[in-house]
């Protein structure tokens, strides 16, 4: 199967077009510019927000399927005014563009969504086909109105929201953790948002499984083993690390205390405080479920650590 992946140069585009290549598709990695590309698969240089770019190239390369993994995700920078615009036209317009596309060549297309969809209150899980939406910043709002227009024009879609990614080929909260541990001996972390970390190495597992079906429709999808917060996260990066021989990640050479959201108070975006996200739906439906996100975590350190 031919699949077109954008957002290739980021940590999920990256390790979804590893997937497909080790299952034999045929991926077609696009981004807006091949700087960063590192991947063997063809590459194809595209701007989604040109709506006549967009379908001109998928109707020359005539995939069987869309992953679109491409997205503005820099919270905090699109609450700027001078971001807006181009948060807008990236997460929404250029969805809607792909997803145009995608009904004028009748194949289905996967859109990675966000639990920022949702306003992040209280203490129940957040189920795949909740239609309460209530997005607290403009990176949420962007992400719902993608979200709204392939829903729109599409009935061959599946529409998968996924929170705390975490992957080798681009920044996440893992790799800053470590980054401060090498240059502060205290480290204050939020413990009052909930969610669950996501592997993009088994987040793309799933990933291709679904697009192998035409079990259509809204997923949740974060790595198994509970939901934690922020600094319960740091703490076991950090027990980790120092198991594997980073000193400055021990206990002797390093304090992390937890801190409110209101405390901490570094954010210009809101951040919701219920990132749980019901993943049952994904068992129902067949599709095996992540590993334990420590188990992930584990298997995650030894390949950044081992480079």
């Amino acid at each position: 199967m031919k699949v077109f992946v954008t957002g290739a140069c980021g940590q999920l585009g990256y390790d979804v077009l590893k997937e497909l290549t080790s299952r034999g598709h045929i991926p077609v990695a696009s981004d807006l510019s091949g700087d960063a590309y590192e991947g063997k698969a063809e590459f194809c240089k595209l701007d989604i927000t040109r709506q006549d770019k967009v379908l001109q190239l998928l109707e020359e390369i005539r995939p069987q399927a869309v992953i679109h993994c491409a997205a503005w995700t820099a919270v905090d920078a699109a609450e700027e005014d001078e971001c807006r615009g181009k948060v807008r036209s990236i997460n929404a317009d250029g969805t809607r563009y792909l997803a145009k596309a995608c009904k004028k060549l009748d194949i289905p297309m996967m859109y990675i969504s966000t639990d920022y969809v949702f306003d992040g209150q209280g203490t129940k899980p957040w189920e795949p086909d909740c239609k309460k939406y209530a997005p607290l910043n403009v990176y949420g709002r962007t992400k719902l109105e993608g979200e709204l227009a392939v829903a729109e024009q599409l009935s061959k879609f599946f529409i998968v929201r996924i929170a705390w990614v975490f992957g080798a080929h681009g920044n996440n909260f893992v790799k800053t953790m470590l980054r401060i541990a090498q240059n502060h001996d205290k480290i204050t972390v939020v413990n009052d948002q909930i969610g669950t970390p996501t592997y993009t190495k088994d987040l793309a597992r799933l990933l291709v499984d679904m697009i192998e079906t035409d079990r259509y429709g809204y997923y949740h999808a974060t790595n198994e083993g509970g939901y934690i917060s922020w600094y319960e996260f740091a703490l076991e990066i950090f027990k980790q690390a120092a198991a594997m021989g980073l000193e400055e990640c021990k206990e002797t050479s390093l304090s992390v205390e937890p801190v409110t959201t209101k405390e901490y108070g570094q954010s210009k975006a809101a951040r919701p405080y219920n990132s749980r996200l019901d993943k049952s739906k994904l068992s129902k439906q067949g599709y095996a479920p992540l590993p334990d996100w420590k188990d992930a975590l584990s298997r995650y350190l030894k390949e950044i650590l081992s480079r």
